[in-house]
This record gives C-alpha cells, structure tokens and sequence, in this order.
C-alpha cells in the first residue's frame, strides 16, 4: 500500500485524493520565514509545493506518483505563470533516488511513514540536504494514534514521535520544535475526532 503502483492505483480512483489545502503544521512552522530554496519530499497533488510557491519560494517537489504530480502541475499553472514557474516537479522514489541530495532553506517531509530503517536513512538525507541556517520540517502521525482510535494501518512500526527524529540530529541543529500536536480530523462515519500530529522543526546552525 505503500509503493508507487498502490498510490497509482488510489490518485487514478478519484478526482482528487486530498483535500487541496496546505498541511496546517506546514502553515504554521512555514509561514514567517523569509522564502528560499525548498524541498517538498512526497509532494502528493501539490497543494503544499504550491502554497510555498505563492509565497515566493523556489520548490523541488518530489513524488513517485505520476498522477499526483501531473495533477499539481496542472494546479499550478492554473494560477499562472509566476507560480508555476516556481516549481520544478521530480518523479521519483526519495527513498532510492539521490534527488534529495541539493541545498535547500527548507526541506519539509510530511506524513512519509516508512519502516524503521528507512526512515531513519531518508530522514538522515533530508537532514544533509539542508543548507547552512535552514530548516528541517517532518511532521507525521505520531506514534500515540495508533491505539487512540484513529483509523491508521495496522502498522505501528511506520508511525514515529518527533523525539525519535530530534534525538537523530546531531549538536549541528538547533531543535525548534519537537511535540505531538493535537488536531481535529475528520473520520468516515461523519464526526471528527482528535489526532496527533508529530511535528519537528529544527534549524541547522549557519
């Protein structure tokens, strides 16, 4: 459910898999900082990529699902040509693919849940993709949903907290961030419910 022919088959069973809105941590963490080169990992239909493009950041956004990306190209040029000449889309798997290799003022990660050991690698590269006085942005279901009700894969090896990612940087990062953040979802059967997400930001010293 996790390789690239599965989310194929999910982007090409509806018009759009995603709600279209920027990730609310992205927002958050994102919005006061001067923008610069960044690094959209697992970009999906593009609503993050384009809403760091809107606010003048050059974006590399990367993904193994043609469709996804197609369709977040397609967004983008929708908005004209000053957005969409902001954005570079990558068809590839970050997690075998030296595409994250670069330096970027931002390199944001948003809901890649791997098993242990490569998430560990990729987060590493991520982490040496960003240049001197950038920022680090993962945010994931943290660890804590699983057994909280929350319709997640019977998975929890894939799941993390932002501790386990902070106590992965070494005394060259600065930790800005490091919490499970509660948030309001959404769920099937028409009431919401409160998720988790675990949300790192860090700064790499200049």
């Amino acid at each position: 459910m996790y390789d690239e022919q599965s989310f194929e088959e999910r982007y090409r069973g509806t018009d759009a898999l995603w709600s279209g809105r920027p990730n609310p941590q992205l927002v958050r963490e994102v919005a006061d900082l001067a923008p610069g080169r960044a690094l959209d990992v697992g970009c999906g239909e593009g609503a993050d990529a384009i809403w760091l493009a809107e606010r003048g950041w050059q974006v590399t956004a990367v993904d193994f699902a043609r469709t996804a990306l197609e369709r977040g190209r397609a967004h983008a040029e929708e908005l004209g040509t000053e957005i969409a000449g902001r954005i570079r889309w990558v068809h590839a798997d970050v997690t075998a693919s030296e595409v994250v290799e670069g330096s970027f003022d931002l390199v944001s990660a948003q809901f890649l849940h791997l098993p242990p050991e490569p998430r560990r690698a990729l987060f590493a590269r991520l982490a040496a993709a960003v240049a001197p006085g950038g920022t680090l942005l993962v945010v994931g279901h943290d660890f804590s949903d699983v057994a909280a009700g929350a319709h997640r894969p019977p998975e929890p090896e894939r799941f993390f907290t932002a501790d386990e990612v902070a106590e992965s940087l070494d005394e060259a990062w600065e930790v800005l961030v490091a919490e499970p953040r509660p948030r309001p979802a959404a769920v099937h059967e028409g009431h919401d419910i409160t998720v988790n997400d675990a949300v790192l930001r860090a700064r790499r010293s200049s």
